[in-house]
C-alpha cells in the first residue's frame, strides 16, 4: 500500500509553485457573561448548564448583545490597525448541525465591526504586512463530543455550554506565502489580542481556533488557484504542518494532470495529512439575512475614543521601544514582549536596577529556570520585580557579586525577603578593595609554589587557578575582576 509521502510533490514540482494561504481566526472573547445572554461564559462546567432559553434557541427567546463583548471587539479592531465601522450590521447564518440548536449563527456578513488592517511580521530580515479583511462579531456553537461515554461507538454526545460565547472572527487577506509566514501572522496576532486583553487565546480551551485556506499555482500566474480550507487546527505546530503538507498535495496533484477541488478538509496529526471533509461551502449556501431581533450596532466617536484611551502599548511597538530605550538586542526584546505580564515585569525590573541590560539576563534566565523548578507561572512568582530589580542593582556596583546573587535570588524566593535583607544578614557583601584581598592573595602564593613556578615559566591558564582559591577563601564574595588584577600584580612582582 503506497505511503502518503509517496503522493507528494518533489522540491523540483514545489519550486515552480507559488503557494497562497490565508487564515480565518476565531477568538473567543473574555466576558463574563455570553454575548447574547447572561448565561456564564466560562471553561470547564457540567456539560448542558450553562444555557438558557436564549442560547438554547427557544421559541420567543431574544438576544440582548453584551456591551464588554463590543468594547472588546472594538479593542481586537484596534490592535490589529482596523478601521472600525460607525454602524455594523448582525446576520443569521443558517445551517443544520448538532451543536447549532437555533439552525442558524447570530454573525455579521457584509457590514463587520470593522475592516481593512493589517499585522505585521518578520520574513527575510525585512517586515511585511498581512492584511486584516475583516473583524465580525458572532455567537458560538455548542461541542459535538465523538468519545469518552460508555456508548461513543453508537451516538455522539452534544454540550451546549459554549453555544452563544461571544466570539470575533478575524479574516486576512491571502497574503502568506509560506507555512512560516502563517505561523508568525497567527503568533503575532495571538500577541496583539492578549495584549489587549479580549482573550487569553488558550488553544487547549479553544479560546483560540484557526482555520486555513490554502491554494497554489504557478510562480508569476495572477489568478489564484482553487482553495482547499482545513479546519479546526488546534496548535501552532499543527497549523504549519498541515499548510506544508497541503502544498505538497495540491503541487502533486497539478503535476499529475489533476486539478484541486474547492473543498472542506481536516487535518491528521497522527498521520500528518489532510483528508475530504466536505465540499466547500459558498457565502450564497448560509442564505445570510439581516437578525430580524438585533437592531444596528451604532459605535459613536466618544466610545471609539474611550476604547482607544484604555488601550496598552502594542507588543510591536514595546519591542522597538525594548531596542531603542534599553539598548536590548531585537531578539531579547522579542522573548521579553512574548506574554504581556513577562514584559511588564522585566520593564519594573529594568527601572529598579538602573541596569536593563542586566534585567533582561537576570529575566530571562535565572528568574526563569527559578521558575521552571519551582513550577510557577509569571504571574505568580516569588519575587517581585522590584526586588529583583534591587539584586540586579547590587551586582551591578559592585556591591555583590554574581555568583553570590544567585543564592540570594534562591534565598529570596525561599524567605521572602529582599535583597540588601539577605546581604547584611550573611554578611555577603562584596570584597572590592584591593587592600583586602592582598593578604589573601600573598597567602595563596605562598602556599602554591608549583603554580607560581608554572605561570611565571609561561603558563598563563594557571591565573584561573589563583583567582579561584581567592573567590574560595572569600566564600565568593572577592569582586572576581578586582582579584584576577590583584593576582596578576602579585604574581609580575
Amino acid at each position: 500500500m503506497p505511503t502518503a509521502a509517496s503522493t507528494l510533490a518533489t522540491p523540483e514540482q514545489l519550486a515552480k509553485y507559488e503557494p497562497v494561504i490565508g487564515l480565518e481566526v476565531h477568538v473567543q472573547m473574555g466576558t463574563r457573561t455570553k454575548i447574547f445572554c447572561a448565561c456564564p461564559n466560562e471553561f470547564g462546567s457540567e456539560p448542558n448548564t450553562n444555557v438558557c432559553p436564549v442560547c438554547l434557541g427557544m421559541p420567543g427567546a431574544l438576544p440582548v448583545l453584551n456591551r464588554q463583548a463590543v468594547e472588546y471587539a472594538i479593542a481586537a479592531s484596534l490592535a490589529l490597525n482596523c478601521q472600525v465601522r460607525e454602524k455594523s450590521i448582525f446576520a443569521r447564518k443558517n445551517y443544520f448541525y448538532p451543536d447549532l440548536p437555533k439552525g442558524y449563527q447570530i454573525s455579521q456578513f457584509d457590514r463587520p465591526v470593522s475592516e481593512h488592517g493589517w499585522v505585521e511580521i518578520a520574513v527575510g530580515g525585512e517586515r511585511k504586512r498581512i492584511g486584516v479583511t475583516r473583524v465580525h462579531m458572532e455567537d458560538d456553537a455548542g461541542k459535538n463530543t465523538h468519545d469518552g461515554y460508555r456508548d461513543s461507538d453508537r451516538y455522539s454526545y452534544v454540550d451546549l455550554n459554549r453555544c452563544g460565547s461571544p466570539l470575533i472572527e478575524i479574516v486576512s487577506e491571502p497574503d502568506m506565502r509560506s507555512a512560516d509566514e502563517a505561523y508568525d501572522y497567527l503568533t503575532e496576532l495571538k500577541l496583539a489580542i492578549q495584549y489587549a486583553g479580549v482573550s487569553n487565546c488558550d488553544m487547549e480551551k479553544g479560546n483560540l481556533r484557526c482555520d486555513a485556506n490554502v491554494s497554489v499555482r504557478l510562480k508569476g500566474a495572477e489568478k489564484l488557484g482553487a482553495k482547499a480550507e482545513i479546519k479546526n487546527l488546534n496548535s501552532f505546530r499543527f497549523l504549519r504542518q498541515a499548510i506544508e503538507y497541503e502544498i505538497l498535495r495540491q503541487v502533486a496533484l497539478l503535476e499529475s494532470g489533476g486539478r484541486v477541488r474547492q473543498e472542506t478538509r481536516l487535518y491528521n496529526s497522527d498521520l500528518d495529512e489532510t483528508f475530504p471533509m466536505r465540499s466547500k461551502e459558498d457565502a450564497h449556501d448560509y442564505r445570510y439575512f439581516p437578525e430580524p431581533d438585533l437592531v444596528p450596532l451604532a459605535i459613536s466617536g466618544e466610545w471609539l475614543d474611550r476604547v482607544k484611551a484604555s488601550m496598552p502599548e502594542t507588543p510591536a511597538s514595546r519591542r522597538k521601544r525594548f531596542t531603542e530605550e534599553f539598548g536590548l538586542r531585537e531578539y531579547d526584546a522579542a522573548v521579553l514582549t512574548q506574554e504581556r505580564v513577562l514584559a511588564d515585569y522585566y520593564e519594573q525590573a529594568a527601572s529598579a536596577s538602573g541596569d536593563p541590560k542586566a534585567a533582561a539576563n537576570w529575566v530571562m534566565g535565572d528568574l526563569q529556570a527559578l521558575l521552571k523548578v519551582e513550577g510557577r507561572s509569571m504571574e505568580d512568582s516569588p519575587v517581585s520585580a522590584q526586588r529583583l530589580g534591587e539584586l540586579v542593582g547590587l551586582v551591578s556596583k559592585g556591591e555583590l557579586t554574581g555568583k553570590l546573587a544567585k543564592d540570594v535570588l534562591l534565598k529570596m524566593a525561599a524567605t521572602g525577603d529582599d535583597a540588601p535583607t539577605i546581604v547584611e544578614r550573611e554578611g555577603l557583601k562584596a570584597i572590592s578593595d584591593t587592600g583586602a584581598l592582598e593578604a589573601i592573595v600573598d597567602g595563596i602564593i605562598a602556599n602554591n609554589p608549583k603554580q607560581v613556578e608554572q605561570y611565571r615559566g609561561g603558563k598563563t591558564t594557571v591565573l584561573q587557578f589563583f583567582v579561584g582559591q581567592v573567590m574560595k577563601a572569600t566564600r565568593g564574595q572577592a569582586d572576581p575582576a578586582v582579584a584576577k588584577e590583584t593576582v596578576e600584580r602579585k604574581l609580575a612582582g
